[in-house]
């Protein structure tokens, strides 16, 4: 009994440790789960998006590869196909390529819109053009007292301003194209204010149809052309580039302001033009010579001078070029204008 009271005691302490190593192969596992889930959905997305017709192609080329691949026809490379198959672009014609036509961009063009447009936009310039005039009629106290012989208005072929006679205040010399002074100093005011308009100008000369002819055969028509002339050198001297007036003409007695009495002093005027751009390029293309081929002709223009009396100036067809201005056209039975009977002074 005594030996086993000194028996030792023997503690069993048991150390609490981590799990062992388990390796990395699971995160190999999952990474692949996690691939195949996306493949998954990436195969589903297509499916989804797919039409009908791109998955039969898809099958076809599934089912014959090399025969679509060296045939063509519908399959993998078809128009409706997601896989392209043949032709280096859409454009091209050979292999496989986008059947029906190709969108451009087409930016198409309203000719008549642009031309409204265009002529709109003048019309109020001629419109601020026509204000100016007025205001600096106005302003001017010379031109103040004569503001009843000026006449504005917008026309169709543009501004058009009139310069008329009164009864006790005529702009001309009786009978003559002399200007008055009072004339002369309204036409160096308007020259300074038309030279700024890009437009060009015509102006006629007319007179009422009281008879006038001398033993020269000096009529109204040679009297108003003359007049028109005479307008036309003072609007220059006042500043106005001779290179902006494209027409002067006399119109004589046929163009009455009033109609209702032909003999009315206010018929007897000057008309200025600013012309906008449609008559513009109407006086431009017009005069076109009238070309008669043949020896026939030759005859014609040689027949009407035998008759009239007159030489043959020209060869048919050769129109004869006179400087921007100078001409004076006139009606049919207007006489070209003559040398004034009573010249302009010169200031």
């Amino acid at each position: 009994m005594a030996d086993e009271g000194q028996r030792p005691i023997i503690v069993k302490r048991v150390k609490k440790g981590g799990h062992g190593h388990h390796g990395g192969a699971w995160k190999i596992a999952y990474a692949d789960f996690v691939t195949a889930m996306m493949a998954f959905f990436l195969l589903m997305w297509l499916l989804g998006s797919t039409t009908k017709g791109d998955m039969e192609g898809i099958a076809n080329y599934f089912k014959t590869p090399l025969k679509v691949a060296m045939q063509g026809g519908t399959g993998a490379g078809s128009t409706n196909s997601i896989l392209q198959g043949g032709g280096k672009d859409l454009t091209r014609r050979n292999g496989q390529v986008k059947n029906g036509d190709i969108e451009r961009n087409k930016k198409s063009i309203d000719l008549k819109s642009a031309r409204e447009a265009i002529e709109k936009e003048e019309a109020a310039r001629l419109e601020q053009l026509k204000e100016r005039i007025e205001q600096t009629i106005e302003a001017n106290p010379l031109l103040r007292k004569y503001k009843n012989q000026l006449l504005l208005d917008v026309t169709s072929e543009g501004l058009r301003i009139q310069i008329v006679d009164e009864k006790n205040r005529p702009m001309f010399a009786s009978a003559s194209a002399q200007l008055q002074p009072y004339t002369r100093d309204i036409l160096d005011v308007l020259g300074l204010v038309l030279n700024d308009v890009p437009n060009r100008i015509g102006l006629s000369g007319h007179t009422d149809s009281t008879p006038y002819s001398t033993p020269e055969g000096y009529t109204n028509w040679e009297l108003s052309a003359d007049r028109a002339n005479a307008s036309r050198r003072e609007l220059v001297h006042g500043g106005l580039s001779d290179a902006k007036i494209l027409r002067v003409v006399g119109l004589g007695s046929a163009v009455h302001l009033d109609r209702d009495d032909p003999f009315n002093p206010i018929n007897r005027r000057i008309s200025i033009l600013v012309m906008n751009k449609r008559t513009e390029n109407a006086v431009l293309h017009d005069g076109t010579p009238l070309d008669i081929p043949g020896e026939s002709a030759d005859a014609a223009v040689k027949a009407v001078a035998e008759a009239t009396g007159a030489g043959v100036a020209a060869p048919v067809g050769a129109g004869v070029a006179a400087p921007v201005g100078a001409g004076v056209a006139a009606p049919v039975g207007a006489a070209l204008a003559q040398p004034a009977a009573t010249p302009a002074g010169k200031r």
